[in-house]
């Protein structure tokens, strides 16, 4: 059965099971702020261990008994697993309970939902929904059967759910195909980025990191921010200038979160290819997190899923002002930057990581003097339209010494342009 739902502040029964199958365990913490994230009003949180869920409700008798009873006390008009269940494991508790069920893939969809703003979020949230419920159509259809025979009786052959289950694969094919074209759109850009040489620098990180408070303190730009789960769903592109590096491109990205449903990852490829394409990623972890640990560990999980591990990384521990420590900047044995320590809010040790970033993404950068003679005023030129022309002065014979740093591909490139010698 379906049930209408209201605008805002639904009470919600919360219900979370430590299973034993289970090796990696979710938090009922962490799902109570995804319910506050949706606009959920959790009235009464019920939890229980289990061997195994049960094939028909998820829960026993005497939890499922519970359950129902809290609903019936509370005047819940919800109850919210924290687990994924089963399209008939959630139209049977339905059936028992007299209200609507969700599961946390639903329930992370319907953030999503409320979160998208741009045209391709809707698309990709619209493409994860319809794939979502697809499964999900059984329960809602008991009329509009088959032909019958008499005057006026004959209908087109078909029920009502296989009328719906055709609509849903001609929309899902719709949305397959248009968020291609928005994949190429995206690879254009991005080759036009890549003609240019700009280097480009995405930020990941668990959901609530404080990515875009991040991404706001060192661009200066308004990015949507709020201390919930999934603030951010669009992807927001930056223009930075960096000391010694130049042009940057700097991508804030949606956040990840532990079990991130595999249809978001599918639905979310456009999105998330601006991290795969990355020179580097800004790893944003919560320093003031009890969880920090596991929340990398569930990053790294999703990057791996994405192919994005290979990809060099900086790992930004933000929210310092909690901890109450000086920002830091930490190297590994080689000497490379591998940690910084910051706080967004306050924008301490904002220095330290564009220092870091300027390390890592300008390590194939050349710095050289040049000569060059009054004939060669086009190279000169090619120099400064690059925007790698750091300083300049000329002799008495009319020729020009510059300090010149730029990509190491832009230099041979010009080295084979350019004739010999040219320093």
């Amino acid at each position: 059965m379906f049930f209408e739902r209201p605008d805002s502040g639904e009470r919600a029964v919360l219900v979370h099971l430590k299973l034993a199958s289970e090796s990696q365990h979710e938090d009922p913490r962490e799902f109570e702020e995804l319910v506050l994230s949706a606009g959920g009003d959790p009235v009464s949180y019920v939890m229980g261990t289990r061997e195994t869920p049960h094939p028909r409700t998820f829960v026993g008798s005497g939890k499922l008994a519970e359950i129902g009873g809290e609903v019936l006390e509370q005047c819940a008009e919800i109850v919210m697993f924290n687990h994924a269940l089963s399209p008939s494991q959630e139209r049977n508790l339905e059936q028992e309970l007299q209200c609507r069920v969700l599961d946390r893939t639903g329930l992370i969809l319907d953030i999503f939902a409320q979160r998208a703003r741009t045209h391709e979020g809707k698309l990709q949230v619209e493409l994860a929904q319809l794939q979502h419920i697809s499964t999900r159509l059984v329960r809602g259809w008991t009329h509009l059967e088959r032909q019958k025979g008499g005057i006026g009786l004959r209908g087109p052959g078909e029920t009502q759910l296989e009328t719906d289950r055709r609509l849903l694969r001609a929309r899902i094919k719709a949305l397959t195909s248009r968020l291609q074209k928005v994949r190429k759109q995206r690879n254009q850009g991005r080759r036009a980025r890549d003609r240019a040489e700009i280097p480009s620098v995405s930020l990941v990180g668990y959901t609530n990191a404080g990515k875009s408070t991040l991404f706001n303190c060192v661009t200066e730009s308004s990015v949507y921010v709020a201390d919930q789960l999934f603030a951010t769903l669009d992807p927001t592109l930056r223009r930075l200038e960096i000391d010694n590096v130049g042009p940057v491109i700097l991508a804030d990205t949606v956040g990840f979160i532990a079990h991130l449903p595999h249809k978001l990852v599918e639905a979310f490829k456009a999105t998330l290819e601006e991290t795969l394409n990355a020179d580097l990623l800004l790893h944003v972890v919560d320093a003031a997190s009890h969880e920090r640990d596991d929340n990398m560990h569930q990053v790294q999980d999703v990057l791996s899923e994405i192919g994005a591990e290979g990809i060099p990384q900086l790992q930004v521990f933000n929210k310092l002002d909690v901890l109450e420590q000086p920002p830091r900047l930490e190297r590994n044995a080689e000497g490379r930057p591998e940690r910084v320590w910051v706080s967004a809010a306050t924008g301490a040790g904002m220095d330290l990581l564009l220092q870091a970033i300027a390390e890592l993404v300008g390590q194939d950068m050349v710095s050289e003097e040049v000569h060059l003679d009054p004939g060669q005023g086009s190279l000169r030129a090619a120099f400064y339209n690059m925007g790698a022309v750091q300083a300049e002065d000329y002799g008495d014979d009319g020729a020009a010494h510059l300090s010149v740093r730029l990509p190491r591909a832009d230099w041979n490139r010009l080295m084979k342009k350019g004739p010999e010698p040219l320093f």
